[in-house]
């Protein structure tokens, strides 16, 4: 039997301000699919966000809407948005050549 692979549709969002929560990051990157998980890694030290997170689509057009736009804007900071490259990926093209 094969092991079940899940699709991850997954961005990598950086250069996020201390005052963004997970609840605001939700909202904005809603409007372009449903997602599914927002993850903020925490210091264990300051209790802050490490200015950084992961979003989680439930379909790929979400994931691709997100990577689409042009500029992410939040809060009138400007948020690096990836795709993560570390999701696992069950139909990720390969190229033979």
């Amino acid at each position: 039997m094969a092991a079940h692979t899940k699709k991850a549709f997954e961005i990598f969002v950086s250069k996020i301000p201390w005052t963004l929560a997970s609840k605001e990051m939700r909202e904005y990157f809603g409007q372009f699919g449903q997602v599914r998980k927002c993850v903020f890694p925490f210091d264990r030290e300051t209790g802050f966000h490490r200015g950084f997170c992961r979003v989680v689509y439930g379909t790929e057009e979400g994931l691709q809407n997100a990577l689409q736009k042009e500029a992410h804007i939040v809060e009138g900071s400007r948020l690096h948005v990836q795709l993560n490259r570390t999701a696992p990926r069950r139909s990720r093209e390969r190229d033979d050549s």
